[in-house]
């Protein structure tokens, strides 16, 4: 296949490349800058100089392609999260991006389409197990991931097929494992939520098989991740991996501080990725969070 591809240069881009172009398909690239067509080429993919935001852009580089997927996004680290405004971006590419990117596809004849999003839309359901029947809890915070679902299903009025991947949190060699570890290391507070909550989390390695098996899923929305793990187990494995014993949990006035957008972060969720196994063959590499996932060098 020749697979368009938003995002490229990001952990989740990189991963689905490498996944792609290893398993034969032709990858073009979305890029903005020199840099990032770098990697993009490093990857063994083809880098198109555009913009989530140019109709006409995309509507060029997407020309002859059999698949779009839209993995662009930009995620808020750290301290930067708790700032008013952080998620103006993020939420500006979910509910502006994601419908021109749909919309170019749907335009050019594209007749597959994956949308990025995220499981942390599922409502608090302390020990009960999620699937995808589960409501979604649309909040403020949740509302652009539920739009960037809504943009992509509009790909099957052209009798195209919709994928939407629901990731849980990317536990790797990204930006926010390795602030978490930072902070792990200094013995500073970093984990959220209570500790006998539950947690849907991913390898990036995971996400690009879980690319090549959207290639071939029924349309829908599917839960994708490793198997879910408490909290403690999460803070005790980050805090394992730099030379500790115990991770430690930010008191909730500290969270409280966040508001809603900490508290998404902060939900129990006990999240399956059955359906998406039954229907495509799909299993993690990572199938069970540990100490393996994390890098070594920071």
């Amino acid at each position: 296949m020749r697979v368009f591809l938003t995002g490229s240069n990001g952990v989740m881009g990189r991963a689905a490349t490498a996944e792609l172009v290893g398993a034969g398909h032709e990858v073009i690239g979305l890029v903005r800058r020199a840099w990032a067509a770098a990697i993009v080429e490093d990857q063994g993919a083809i880098p198109f100089y555009g913009d989530v935001f140019d109709p006409a852009a995309l509507r060029e580089g997407m020309a002859g392609c059999d698949a779009v997927i839209n993995f662009a996004t930009r995620i808020p680290i750290g301290a930067g999260a708790y700032r008013p405004g952080s998620l103006t971006a993020v939420n500006r590419l979910r509910i502006e991006g994601a419908g021109l990117v749909v919309e170019a596809a749907a335009e050019v004849g594209v007749r597959r389409f994956v949308q990025q999003s995220l499981s942390f839309i599922y409502q608090d359901r302390g020990d009960e197990w999620i699937d995808e029947t589960t409501p979604v809890d649309v909040t403020p915070v949740t509302e652009p991931l539920v739009v960037a679902e809504e943009h992509a299903r509009r790909i099957e009025e052209t009798g195209g097929t919709a994928v939407c991947l629901r990731y849980g949190l990317i536990v790797g060699d990204d930006r926010n494992t390795r602030y978490t570890m930072r902070r792990a290391r200094k013995r500073r507070p970093f984990a959220l939520g209570g500790p006998d909550g539950w947690m849907h989390v991913i390898h990036p390695d995971d996400i690009g098989t879980s690319v090549l098996s959207a290639l071939s899923a029924p349309s829908g929305h599917y839960n994708v991740g490793a198997a879910p793990l408490t909290r403690r187990e999460y803070a005790d494995l980050v805090a394992k991996a730099v030379g500790r014993e115990r991770g430690d949990f930010l008191a909730d006035w500290v969270v409280d501080l966040g508001g809603d957008k900490m508290e998404l972060l902060t939900r129990s969720q006990r999240v399956s990725s059955a359906l998406f196994t039954e229907r495509t063959g799909w299993k993690p590499r990572r199938p069970e969070l540990t100490v393996e996932w994390f890098p070594t060098d920071d």
